[in-house]
């Protein structure tokens, strides 16, 4: 769950990491950024790469993956327009990129590579308080997945990010939220297999909680999901 602070609203767009500027601040910080397109399932950041750019997504929608060493994909953290994305960017010392992202659907990001973010950052304190306000968001949610990871049930891990997911990612429609995601990515952001998170499912959709369809997930209500994860 993200506790999204003030954000500065812009051509219909809020972040975080441009919070707490005046006008023509964010003109000045918007007019050094490269804007880019991504059709879905481009991989934007490559875990392991140079972290030579910072991304703020514009529109469209990314996630954070994590690849094992033997070749597993873990798929981590949704991003929705106003996230930033290669914070690592910011630091003084030159590094990598913890993760990959890649669109998830068509997408369009503001771009600034290192040199100019860091001097921005000089000029504007700022950006380093609110690109710390980011990471330490994600931090929160990395403890809150672990911690469900060693002592919550399949169900209960499920559970949690199926409304994690429909509070970040979802859109109402008649009877519930629904959003895009299919079983194995919902297995993988669970740490379960495929089995186990289909039948899990399908014990929730007979049961009313949920309404699987093809690529996506209707939660018709997290009240009776709750009470279905002892």
């Amino acid at each position: 769950m993200r506790a999204f602070g003030p954000a500065l609203s812009c051509a219909g767009l809020e972040s975080r990491f441009l919070g707490g500027f005046a006008q023509t601040e964010l003109e000045v910080l918007l007019a050094t950024a490269t804007e880019r397109h991504f059709h879905a399932k481009t991989v934007i950041t490559v875990q392991g790469d140079s972290a030579d750019h910072l991304f703020l997504l514009k529109k469209g929608r990314t996630r954070f993956f994590f690849t094992t060493q033997e070749g597993q994909k873990i798929i981590l953290l949704w991003h929705v327009p106003g996230d930033i994305f290669g914070v690592s960017a910011l630091l003084s010392a030159p590094s990598l990129y913890l993760v990959s992202t890649e669109a998830t659907r068509e997408s369009c990001v503001l771009v600034w590579d290192r040199p100019t973010i860091r001097k921005l950052a000089t000029r504007y304190p700022r950006l380093l308080e609110n690109g710390l306000l980011t990471a330490s968001d994600y931090m929160a949610w990395y403890v809150a997945a672990h911690a469900a990871l060693v002592s919550h049930s399949a169900r209960q891990r499920l559970a949690n990010v199926l409304m994690c997911l429909a509070e970040v990612i979802g859109h109402r429609v008649p009877g519930g939220i629904e959003f895009d995601i299919t079983n194995e990515e919902l297995a993988s952001a669970a740490n379960l297999t495929p089995f186990t998170a289909s039948r899990i499912l399908s014990d929730w959709q007979a049961k009313r909680a949920v309404v699987k369809r093809r690529g996506k997930i209707l939660l018709r209500s997290p009240d009776r999901l709750s009470k279905q994860t002892p």
